[in-house]
């Protein structure tokens, strides 16, 4: 708590001259609302750090759990073991995008721009800026099923499949560690990719700039060549101010990082901000075009949608405005 907070309570001495000098006497009453805020003041100042660290991002794991825990009940009771291409897990995947779109909606205002970019039919390959946490994606997939009735397959690290509980969550939802060769396979069925090039690289130490962290990495290009498919940027507005990396100790983190690969950057978060993704038009095969050069005209297409669509450094109180005033406007 900074002294000049505290210095508030008792910038005005005249109650405390008034308490003093008053003909009634000393006023207990006067005195103790005085009291009462100082210590409002210090409690809030305690108790923000805890909640902003603790509990608002463990909100989200809670839901993840639910999720899996739905899951493993889901295929107890059915039967479905083993097999996560059955069609009877549709039902089950119907309730968690209801569930997680829902979520979205009542805690972030969550909406999606361009969602006619998804084709109806055949294959995309989605390209998105990587958050702190991809809330924003989990919603996307959930808004595209729900709307488009396509099912996306995310690509995602290998980590997430050692997350105690998760596995048969990452099964059911589609997720993958896939290669270049598998992923084109999958495109060349018709199906829907969504890859973060940046990864959990671009997700532990990109910031409220949200520059692009790519690394020169070309596979999801290679992948987009391969198959044919065209290539759909994506990026959502004031992800990074929803969940924030702590911003000391990055290069011993980055060190960790390229040591044992696994997310090792602390988060904190899980503010209610307006969350809007944006889907930018699609960028179809071209023989011509080598992986480099489709994987650098991909990086401009989605800077293009930062630079149009965020504010620069991004601001967390900036951003609850926007969640505030967009829903004034519905109203």
């Amino acid at each position: 708590m900074k002294f000049d907070d505290l210095f508030f309570v008792f910038q005005d001495i005249d109650w405390f001259r008034n308490l003093t000098t008053s003909k009634q006497g000393f006023s207990f009453e006067i005195f103790g609302s005085y009291l009462e805020l100082s210590f409002a003041m210090i409690m809030s100042w305690i108790f923000i750090p805890f909640w902003t660290a603790i509990i608002l991002p463990s909100l989200i794991l809670l839901l993840l759990y639910f999720s899996a825990l739905f899951i493993y009940v889901y295929g107890q009771l059915y039967g479905l073991k083993g097999d996560f291409t059955s069609n009877g897990w549709d039902v089950a995947r119907y309730v968690l995008a209801e569930v997680w779109y829902k979520y979205g909606r009542l805690w972030h205002g969550y909406e999606v721009r361009g969602l006619e970019n998804i084709p109806s039919e055949g294959s995309a390959l989605l390209v998105y800026y990587h958050g702190a946490i991809p809330i924003d994606h989990y919603y996307l997939h959930a808004a595209c099923y729900l709307k488009r009735n396509r099912l996306i397959h995310p690509v995602g690290d290998r980590f997430l499949f050692k997350v105690p509980g998760w596995e048969q969550l990452m099964h059911v939802l589609n997720v993958m560690t896939g290669s270049i060769e598998s992923c084109a396979e999958i495109l060349r069925e018709g199906k829907i990719i969504s890859i973060a090039p940046g990864g959990l690289y671009e997700a532990q130490f990109g910031d409220q700039r949200y520059e692009l962290l790519w690394r020169k990495r070309v596979g999801f290009a290679k992948v987009a060549i391969e198959s044919r498919a065209p290539i759909i940027p994506v990026f959502t507005q004031n992800v990074r101010e929803a969940f924030r990396t702590v911003n000391f100790g990055k290069s011993f983190l980055k060190r960790l990082y390229v040591k044992y690969r696994l997310p090792v950057v602390p988060i904190f978060g899980g503010f209610p901000v307006k969350l809007r993704t944006i889907i930018g038009k699609p960028i179809y095969y071209d023989p011509s075009v080598s992986a480099e050069e489709l994987a650098s005209k991909t990086a401009a297409a989605i800077q293009n949608l930062i630079d149009m669509n965020q504010r620069i450094p991004g601001s967390i109180v900036q951003a609850l405005i926007d969640r505030v005033y967009s829903r004034m406007k519905q109203h």
